[in-house]
């Protein structure tokens, strides 16, 4: 009887330890989300911590890379900007999460959300908002957590209404 006593306790103690690792996850991982997006527009470091090496990113048009592809646009980018070429196609982006879902695996989570991408104040280009549902797999490796797969699809615009 004791025996059973001692190990029905044993297995509540690690149910709470689980809840309680879990939560802490799923707010390590809100955290990391909401820096990165704070972040994404023009930080290569950013964009260096939140990807996994092996990353495989599908974007809203369709098209598949990886984690160098994404640092490499960022550097060219970056290179234009110091030589002073203007950005004439684009205007600065604010983006922003909302319904975000966060399913924690043990090691592995999967992070799901409306990505809000909109206008950031002071630009000199009007920019139209877009929003996309994006689902991310996130990996824990060596103690940090890391974007390993990706999946961006726009959502329409709603069409107007006739009347």
């Amino acid at each position: 009887m004791l025996l059973k006593a001692l190990g029905l306790k044993a297995i509540l103690v690690l149910t709470l330890f689980h809840h309680s690792a879990a939560a802490d996850d799923r707010e390590t991982l809100d955290n990391l989300l909401s820096q990165f997006l704070t972040g994404a527009a023009d930080d290569i470091q950013v964009h260096e911590r939140f990807w996994a090496d092996d990353l495989i990113y599908t974007s809203s048009s369709g098209q598949r890379f990886g984690k160098s592809t994404i640092i490499e646009g960022m550097e060219k980018a970056e290179q234009k900007e110091g030589n002073k070429e203007k950005k004439a196609a684009s205007a600065p982006i604010r983006y922003r999460a909302e319904d975000t879902d966060i399913r924690v695996l043990g090691e592995t989570a999967i992070v799901a959300f409306r990505l809000i991408a909109e206008p950031a104040p002071g630009g000199d280009k009007p920019a139209e908002k877009m929003e996309f549902f994006n689902t991310g797999t996130f990996v824990k490796r060596d103690g940090e957590w890391r974007a390993l797969a990706w999946q961006a699809t726009k959502i329409p615009a709603p069409e107007p209404a006739n009347g």
